[in-house]
This record gives C-alpha cells, sequence and structure tokens, in this order.
C-alpha cells in the first residue's frame, strides 16, 4: 500500500459520504462581475469535481448584508440572480460526481487594498477597528448584530435548499466572526463582547444556533478558524489547550460538526510541549472531526504567493506521518488546486514527475 493511500479512505459524516479525505479550500478568486458566478466559475468548479477532490468549498461568499464585502467581483449568497447561479454551480459539481459546501462570508471591516470600490452600505465590525487601534467605522448595534446573525442563517438554509451538501461558515483570519474573537478588534463591553474569549465567542455560537435552526440536524456545518490574522500574523487568540477547549467547545455545542483549522504551515505545533498542530488539538479538546491547512504539497505558503513568490511541489511525508496517527480527518488543499485541477488524481495514482510548480499568474486565471 503506498503511504498516500491514507488520503484515499473515505469519510462519511451524517449524510456527507466523501470519497476521500482531499478537500479543496475556499480561495477568492474574483471572476464573478457583479457578485454574479459565471458559467465560467461553475466550469471551474466542475474540473476540480472530475479530478477527484473529495468536498470543494467554495471561494468565500457574500451573505445579505451591504457591506459583507469588499470587492465587487466576489461572489455573493443571495438575490435571486445570485442564487440561480449558485445552482448552476452545485449541478455542475454534483454531475461531475462531486460534494460541495459554499462559504459563507462576512469581511467585516477588514480591508481591500486591491480597488477602490467601496460596499453600499455600513460597514459591519464590533467595535469599528479594521486593526487594534485603528478607528474605521461605527460599531455594529444590537440591531446590526441581529440582522447579521439571521443572514447566515438565512444563506445556510439557501445552500441546503439549493442542493448544497454542506455549509462552512468562515471565522477566520481577521474577517467578522474573527474581529469578534480577537481583543484587539473586540473592545465592545455588553454581551458582544468582554475581557474574555469565551465571552467574545458569543457571536459565533448565535450564527452557529442560528444556522443549525436553518438546516436542521445532521447536515454538515464546518467552521474555519485560525489564531493569526491578516492584520497580525503572530496573533493568537488560545494560548494555552485550556484556552482553546474554552473558544472551541461552545461553537461544538451549538453545531459546529467539523472545525477547519487555518494555519500558514500545518506542520507547525500549536502549543509547547506537543507535536499536535491547530487541528490536532482542535479534535482532541473538542471529539469533532477536523481539517488541517496550510502549504500542502507546496514549498512556500500562501501569502507569499499574494507577494509573487512562486512555489515548487513538497513532499507529503509529514503530512501523511500525522494522518497515520489520527491527528486531524481532513486535508485541505489550496494552490495546489488553484493551479492544477488533476492535482489529487496525480497523488492518487503517483505521478509526482507531473505535478506542476505554483506561479501568481495562476491567481488571474480560471482554469
Amino acid at each position: 500500500m503506498a503511504a498516500t493511500d491514507l488520503l484515499f479512505r473515505p469519510f462519511d459524516l451524517g449524510p456527507l459520504h466523501m470519497p476521500n479525505r482531499i478537500v479543496m479550500a475556499p480561495m477568492t478568486r474574483s471572476f464573478s462581475p457583479g457578485g454574479v458566478p459565471t458559467a465560467q466559475v461553475a466550469a471551474y468548479y466542475r474540473r476540480r469535481a472530475e479530478g477527484g477532490v473529495g468536498l470543494i468549498v467554495s471561494e468565500g461568499t457574500g451573505i445579505n448584508r451591504p457591506a459583507s464585502l469588499n470587492d465587487p467581483n466576489v461572489p455573493r449568497f443571495w438575490g435571486t440572480e445570485e442564487l440561480a447561479a449558485w445552482k448552476h454551480v452545485i449541478d455542475e459539481v454534483h454531475a461531475a460526481g462531486g460534494l460541495m459546501a459554499p462559504q459563507l462570508w462576512h469581511v467585516g471591516s477588514a480591508r481591500n487594498t486591491q480597488t477602490d470600490w467601496k460596499a453600499p452600505g455600513p460597514v459591519d465590525s464590533p467595535s469599528g477597528l479594521s486593526s487594534p487601534g485603528k478607528q474605521f467605522a461605527e460599531p455594529m448595534t444590537d440591531a446590526a448584530v441581529a440582522d447579521t446573525i439571521a443572514a447566515f442563517g438565512q444563506a445556510a438554509a439557501d445552500a441546503k435548499l439549493l442542493g448544497f451538501d454542506a455549509v462552512e461558515l468562515h471565522g477566520a483570519h481577521g474577517y467578522l466572526i474573527d474581529q469578534f474573537f480577537w481583543a484587539g478588534t473586540n473592545q465592545r463591553t455588553d454581551r458582544w463582547g468582554g475581557s474574555t474569549l469565551p465571552e467574545r465567542t458569543r457571536f459565533a455560537v448565535e450564527i452557529l444556533k442560528a444556522v443549525r435552526a436553518a438546516v436542521g440536524p445532521g447536515y454538515p456545518v464546518i467552521i474555519r478558524l485560525s489564531q493569526w490574522k491578516q492584520q497580525d500574523f503572530k496573533a493568537r487568540l488560545a494560548e494555552t489547550p485550556a484556552e482553546m477547549a474554552a473558544w472551541l467547545e461552545p461553537m461544538a455545542a451549538a453545531g459546529a460538526d467539523i472545525f477547519h483549522c487555518s494555519q500558514r504551515r500545518f506542520w507547525e505545533p500549536e502549543f509547547d510541549g506537543s507535536d499536535l498542530n491547530f487541528a490536532g488539538w482542535a479534535g482532541k479538546l473538542t471529539g469533532r472531526p477536523t481539517i488541517t491547512v496550510g502549504s500542502v504539497g507546496l514549498s512556500g505558503e500562501f501569502v507569499a504567493a499574494f507577494r509573487g513568490e512562486g512555489s515548487e511541489p513538497a513532499s507529503l511525508d509529514g503530512l501523511i506521518e500525522r494522518m497515520a496517527r489520527d491527528e486531524f480527518d481532513l486535508v485541505a488543499v489550496g494552490r495546489a488546486l488553484l493551479q492544477d485541477p488533476d492535482w489529487v488524481e496525480k497523488i492518487r495514482t503517483g505521478r509526482n514527475e507531473d505535478l506542476m510548480n505554483f506561479g501568481r499568474e495562476a491567481l488571474a486565471t480560471l482554469y
């Protein structure tokens, strides 16, 4: 048996029956003019399904809030035209034998330095901070918080109605849900803030409750989390396993089935004294399945790709070693799949000589 066969074991969670352990990581592409996914977007995802990806997680797609997105060409997950386009996407993926979850997204006060476009509504953020000490907008009102929670629930309901196989919430990387987690951007003193991480987790917990109520029992709900932020790569929410448990356990109780644990490099230990990475600790503390992600299959890491740095294929040996000891359940692959829709099949059949380098030019195309 080849070592990589571990990646090709089936994975089952309720109605979700994945043929392998490989997840396509969500990657913003900005190829949906006016927020509407095109036929080319549908074909892009269909090619990954044809290539054997176990579960595709879409690029982040905005919920129904005026400023949920900071790019006019990122898709929305609300509106008649938009949802009809997403129906075409999931039908194409299913026709190719694939499975897919939309990633439901709200950028909060995170800025986009690549465009001068401004969203047509007030910015949502816990305290009006784009990063610690940088006031950017007014804090969200209680009504705005309630409307945002409801919008996540409605998007999840629409995802199930359209036929998607799961949903993922984007709670990482310094976007809205993560802005509530982070003391640096959440300085509220009401029920949506507080001096402790469990207090600041209440917003995510209420979103998860709304999503679970919308999709019902059994439907798979994933939440993507990170310690690091785009505003501060060294930021940490949980400094100890006990703090991590206090952060994650309420979300598991509220309806999170899978924790998607984002690291810039999957092999880095999360805490001193243990080799377990973020996904390893999340699984150990909650008993929930976890997804690991971060520079899988390529040298370098994805943040560097946006600075123009290329990457070469990298060994999967360390990943396989961790899978062999059940450190995590699933593996998310980003740039390698963005570059090459056949990456999964090449790994399965041992065609390592056909693996492709990653170049920044791949970000400018939708292949």
